[in-house]
């Protein structure tokens, strides 16, 4: 909350949609005049009611990707059966409901999820009306993968229900929270594979279709795993794929394989089950669209460091700076050093000159 503050954000444009908060935190919240709030359950809302007299609260509801399954007790939001208990109690303790929150991992790949999503946010906003509440935002979470086709897809979906249920008459303001969208596509990470096992095929991993081949099967032990770059991995799934850096043969055999970070714990695998050409120690592999949850303070585990980052650029790009008056003694700097895994394509290429 400070660090938006002090990027010139006012209190009544930020969110507290942390679904686990601490009571120095709503204190916080409270002293800085940042009041609206999420809640998903009866506990949380006393704490808000106790320590935050103007809060206004967002439900966050769950959605249809994570209800239930192995991965159900890590996910948060409440269900729309208990939500008439959760304004009973909010009526009660006098806490004021303004909306609705919902939020659609960026692993679900059924855009249904966002029709049922919306039309749960709508029974809410009825509900509510019951209670005396007047409703007035509607947040429909992030989950955008960094993708325009996935954007799309889920516009197409969302819009027009949008007209039916929140037409822009009711006066409902809508809001969404697509950070992941604007910096996925800005990183790309470049790992290497460090060490390999050959194990039998229908071995690999739990969950693996046994095939009946006699072709081996691979695990890869890459330098960075999900306590570094890939941290996100152990609350949802991955939403990229990974690329093979070096050149190999149209007809070159694929292999079932499985990708695994450095430190050899049974937590750490990135990728369960994937067909690759067979690789070699010091091979790259290349990951698109890790800039979401993927640059942060690395985990003491086994000391592992940070990425070196380096900037790149298209030369069509470059050029553009320049006509725009960057000049290359100013920036070229940080754009002139590449690993040597990642080489440019002919076109993008810079010539002597820039």
């Amino acid at each position: 909350m400070a660090l938006v503050q002090e990027l010139g954000v006012s209190p009544e444009n930020i969110i507290y949609i942390s679904p686990c908060k601490q009571v120095s935190q709503i204190k916080y919240a409270a002293k800085v005049g940042v009041n609206i709030m999420t809640c998903d359950n009866e506990v949380e809302l006393k704490k808000i009611a106790r320590n935050h007299p103007n809060a206004k609260v967002l439900l966050h509801i769950a959605t249809e990707d994570n209800i239930g399954g192995e991965e159900g007790n890590m996910k948060f939001g409440t269900t729309l059966k208990n939500c008439r208990h959760l304004l009973e109690c909010a009526k009660e303790l006098d806490v004021q409901i303004i909306g609705v929150k919902f939020h659609v991992s960026s692993a679900c790949k059924e855009s249904q999820a966002y029709v049922h999503a919306l039309s749960d946010a709508r029974c809410v906003f009825d509900m509510a009306g019951e209670f005396g509440f007047t409703m007035n935002m509607l947040d429909i979470g992030g989950g955008f993968t960094g993708t325009e086709f996935q954007l799309e897809e889920v516009n197409h979906v969302i819009s027009p229900l949008l007209d039916i249920y929140f037409p822009e008459e009711s006066g409902i303001k809508i809001i969404s929270e697509p950070g992941s969208y604007y910096v996925s596509s800005a990183f790309t990470l470049a790992v290497n594979i460090v060490a390999k096992k050959v194990v039998e095929n229908d071995k690999l991993c739990s969950g693996v279709e046994k095939t009946g081949s006699d072709e081996p099967a691979f695990m890869y032990y890459m330098n960075d795993g999900v306590y570094g770059s890939f941290a996100s991995k152990l609350s949802e799934d991955l939403n990229t794929f990974p690329e093979v850096h070096k050149k190999y043969k149209e007809d070159e055999p694929l292999f079932t394989s499985s990708l695994w970070g450095p430190s050899c714990d049974e937590l750490d695998q990135i990728v369960e089950n994937c067909l690759l050409p067979e690789l070699n120690v010091g091979d790259w592999l290349i990951f698109d669209n890790m800039g979401a949850d993927s640059f942060h303070e690395p985990s003491a585990f086994n000391d592992f460091q940070r990425p070196a980052v380096y900037y790149m650029m298209s030369f069509s790009d470059w050029y553009e700076m320049q006509d725009a008056g960057i000049t290359s003694d100013t920036m070229m700097k940080n754009y002139f050093f590449v690993p040597s895994c990642i080489q440019l394509s002919q076109e993008d290429s810079f010539s002597t000159e820039a």
